[in-house]
């Protein structure tokens, strides 16, 4: 209970407001010079919001957070056949309970808005005709069967399937001779020889040819919603987004993207590459496993904060790992240089002792040993007296100024009701 006090009465400052110097590194990555820290947490809602998810969600929040930046929640519904119902709600429902809400959001709203991908097809139609006007980017007439012979063909010869192009070279008037018979084809993005190196701020300096290992992508489909590739490309330069921390399976993507930056003629943002978080056997975290979702461990009354302690302590990112750590120590103690490459081993039995370290024995203690506690946790916040911190939490139990003592009132609504009406607190 007193981690969830601490975040009531005790809110995360940046290192700038503690005073802290910077270390050349940390400053290069956007606290001081340039434009504002603006990162983003993009799911798609064809699921709800699992460990995986969360620990993207909050490397971006505690990066943004210790920067003095914004947090952005976006959904990329843009495949609409795998849309889950109530998947959207969901996702956003769940970080509010884990206590890292978003800035800007499609609940939220915001300046950058619509934050619903289905929603901003202008702007991916009006980016797709710039490139077609400067020829990076051409129509594709191939059937479904031609490509699915292509594929098959590649797999015959043990060869990884690839577009071969050929849309790519037709003349302009046959161009337009097959738009009069389909006025509404895919269009492809032309990559070219040479992918530009770039310095990622986990993995160090990448190139990735992709030219001479994939044919043109597709990047606006038939019906007009686009593919992965040129929606975030597009979002990310439109919200302002100057650093894009995601999952390292988007790595070798990164070239793809920053030859439609160029091609676009657009200024692209630092990127930073999460290594996975995998279970504690080394496979991958699956949709499939029912107890990875984030609305079973609440359902369960585990602590939020438990959750995002067990994620970053077993990951890297801080000087040492540790257990207890609150949100607000997360964030000062974050270090994006002290990411590594290595994955990240997640051990779920040991959640309930993450948990019970953070609940502490406080709810079990008399009336009389709880105001000791909470006396000690007010002096320990520094220029904080005990009477406003009573106040405060009196405001947070029972929305009153005056009523019974705080500790009579913890100890008559029991510990869970406690926990969610501080964290009602928190996510308003």
């Amino acid at each position: 209970m007193a981690v969830l006090l601490k975040r009531l009465l005790h809110p995360p400052r940046t290192p700038e407001a503690l005073g802290r110097p910077l270390g050349r590194r940390e400053a290069s990555l956007g606290t001081h010079a340039g434009p504002a820290v603006r990162v983003r947490f993009a799911p798609s809602p064809t699921g709800f919001l699992h460990l995986g998810g969360l620990r993207t969600a909050l490397y971006n929040y505690i990066f943004a957070k210790k920067h003095g930046g914004s947090f952005i929640l976006r959904l990329e519904d843009t495949d609409q056949t795998r849309l889950v119902p109530g998947a959207a709600d969901n996702i956003e429902d769940m970080l509010e309970w884990a206590g890292i809400p978003p800035d800007e959001s499609p609940r939220r709203g915001g300046p950058a808005g619509p934050y619903l991908q289905s929603q901003r097809l202008a702007l991916y139609a009006q980016a797709t005709e710039a490139l077609l006007k400067s020829g990076a980017a051409y129509p594709c007439f191939c059937s479904p069967q031609r490509l699915e012979l292509l594929k098959r063909e590649a797999l015959r010869n043990r060869q990884t399937p690839r577009y071969d192009n050929r849309c790519r070279s037709l003349s302009e008037a046959q161009v337009a001779q097959k738009l009069a018979k389909d006025p509404k084809p895919p269009i492809r993005f032309h990559l070219e020889g040479e992918a530009p190196a770039f310095q990622d701020l986990v993995y160090g300096w990448n190139r990735h040819e992709v030219a001479s290992v994939e044919g043109d992508p597709v990047i606006l489909k038939s019906d007009g919603f686009p593919t992965y590739h040129l929606a975030c490309v597009v979002d990310d330069h439109h919200m302002g987004i100057s650093h894009v921390l995601r999952g390292s399976e988007w790595l070798v993507s990164t070239s793809k993207h920053l030859l439609l930056y160029r091609a676009l003629g657009w200024q692209p943002p630092r990127f930073a590459h999460l290594p996975l978080l995998l279970n504690r056997d080394g496979s991958k975290l699956s949709k499939r496993q029912g107890d990875i979702f984030l609305e079973h461990f609440a359902a369960a009354g585990f602590l939020p904060d438990a959750l995002l302690d067990i994620i970053t302590s077993c990951g890297s990112g801080f000087a040492e790992n540790q257990m207890g750590r609150t949100l607000p120590e997360l964030i000062t103690q974050f270090d994006l240089t002290r990411v590594t490459c290595h994955s990240a081993l997640l051990d779920l039995e040991k959640l309930p002792e993450f948990n019970r370290l953070l609940e502490g024995p406080g709810m079990s203690l008399t009336q009389d040993m709880l105001n000791g506690e909470l006396k000690k946790l007010s002096e320990g916040l520094e220029g904080t007296k005990h009477s406003n911190v009573m106040k405060l939490l009196r405001v947070a139990l029972s929305g009153q100024l005056q009523g019974p003592p705080v500790a009579e009132m913890m100890l008559s609504l029991g510990p869970k009701e406690v926990r969610e009406r501080i964290q009602k607190v928190l996510s308003s």
